[in-house]
């Protein structure tokens, strides 16, 4: 009994941990698309390589969390 116990929650645990690595690579994959856009047109108004990596990763690192509070739903 206790083997099948001890079974059933390493499964669950590795259940979890699929769906967090899931979720982490669509944000990784969303901000990435965000940056490179990002980064694309402000380079294109000729602004310098540093400013715009700083820019972008502000922006849309701000962008991420704003969708992240938008879809947040407590555990009440």
């Amino acid at each position: 009994m206790a083997k099948k116990l001890v079974a059933a929650f390493l499964m669950f645990l590795f259940m979890v941990a699929t769906v967090h690595v899931h979720n982490a690579e669509a944000d990784e994959a969303q901000f990435k698309e965000c940056y490179n856009t990002c980064h694309k047109e402000c380079a294109d108004k000729d602004n310098g390589f540093t400013f715009c990596e700083m820019k972008c990763d502000t922006d849309c690192s701000v962008k991420e969390v704003k969708e992240k509070l938008a879809n947040f739903k407590p555990n009440n």
